[in-house]
């Protein structure tokens, strides 16, 4: 049943800001326990010590990044002595990079873009802390992008080490790491003194991300925007991507689609359509966050099922063209492409079907024994269409 017509000038949106992914909610639920962990790593700052070093780990969208930036604001109030900076890994890679993002924190522009050595900018951030007595916690966001050359090691080390060139410097790190399958293995210089408490951040469950996103719809439409039932349909939607960003992004498209046909109210229409939008955002998010061997894997499996629809095309099938592959064939090609070997491949295997961009299911049947069938959860034109280029 169609709702209301919305006028020219009046708007779904009580509070917009509320449905943009770096907003920070005033009541962080279903989090506790990991908030809690983090409030007591970073409580040594507050009488002027060192605080603990701290791991999140966790799948995308699990609220990581919110629980640090929920922790750093409570630490503005009520720690003088506490500065803190937020580097996102992905968009800075590089020791050069990350510091001086850190030193744009501190100091309230960045440094000089030439001319200006690493050793130079450490030295301006250590003269800092120590001049004005702060203690200062570094959060690197998806540090899984330092982990190639091993520039982790490097920050870590210069992050963690600075007190012994530059003493009375003190230094904390919160280490966000959005892949629960990475092996990772510190340099033992950097491991013996990292020795960073695990905090891990589960995927939200069916009820919570309904909650969630029910309290943020609360907050930021009118009342009667947004029906219970149509609420389930995003609330499904975004269980089976396993992110709670998709449901935020819904939220908010949804309304938008809304507004487009003058309505008052989200239908399920607006919602799906929306979804065909927030979907291809969240699988573009998703692959880039990827390294080259996942994207491999994706590659490997989508060009293949193109090649099955193109061959029943021309073969003039009318069947519906399977595209799965087992473990052993897409092995043989990811080897042949990579180089690399077969507990990197399962390792991989493991995260693609963690993050549910395939499917890994185990077949019976064979004379060999169990194998595993692997098929692509999205159609391989919308793989190929958000895959950044890649050399293979």
């Amino acid at each position: 049943m169609p709702g209301k017509t919305l006028l020219w000038d009046q708007t779904l949106f009580r509070r917009g800001e509320l449905f943009e992914f770096d907003h920070v909610p005033e009541h962080f639920a279903h989090r506790d326990s990991q908030f809690k962990s983090l409030i007591f790593g970073v409580r040594p700052a507050l009488q002027g010590m060192r605080p603990l070093n701290m791991l999140c780990v966790g799948p995308p969208g699990t609220g990581k990044t919110t629980a640090v930036r929920k922790a750093f604001e409570e630490l503005c109030e009520h720690a003088s002595g506490v500065i803190t900076a937020h580097v996102n890994c992905q968009a800075s890679q590089t020791r050069y990079t990350i510091f001086s993002q850190i030193f744009h924190s501190l100091i309230g522009h960045a440094p000089p873009t030439s001319g200006v050595s690493f050793k130079k900018i450490l030295d301006e951030i250590a003269k800092y802390l120590v001049g004005n007595e702060k203690i200062l916690i570094v959060a690197l966001d998806d540090i899984n992008y330092l982990f190639h050359e091993k520039e982790a090691d490097n920050v870590l080390y210069s992050l963690l080490r600075a007190h012994e060139t530059h003493p009375g410097t003190k230094i904390g790190v919160i280490a966000i790491l959005s892949d629960d399958s990475l092996s990772y293995v510190f340099d033992p210089k950097v491991g013996s003194i990292f020795l960073p408490e695990e905090i891990l951040f589960p995927r939200y469950a069916w009820d919570e991300i309904k909650s969630i996103l029910s309290d943020r719809a609360k907050l930021g439409f009118y009342p009667g925007v947004l029906s219970p039932d149509v609420l389930d349909v995003i609330v499904d939607y975004t269980s089976e991507a396993g992110d709670l960003r998709v449901g935020i992004d819904l939220l908010k498209r949804s309304a938008l689609n809304a507004e487009e046909r003058a309505d008052t109210s989200i239908s399920e229409d607006d919602v799906r359509l929306a979804y065909k939008k927030s979907r291809m955002l969240h699988l573009s998010r998703m692959i880039a966050s990827l390294g080259s061997g996942e994207q491999a894997i994706l590659i490997i499996l989508a060009k293949r099922a193109e090649a099955k629809e193109q061959a029943g095309k021309e073969g003039g099938g009318k069947e519906v063209v399977k595209t799965e592959q087992t473990a052993g064939d897409l092995y043989a090609a990811f080897h042949e492409s990579t180089g690399l070997g077969y507990t990197r491949f399962h390792a991989m295997l493991h995260k693609l079907a963690t993050l549910r961009l395939i499917d890994a299911e185990i077949a019976t049947e064979g004379v060999h024994g169990r194998s595993r069938r692997i098929t692509l959860k999205y159609g391989f034109g919308d793989v190929l269409g958000a895959m950044q280029p890649r050399s293979l």
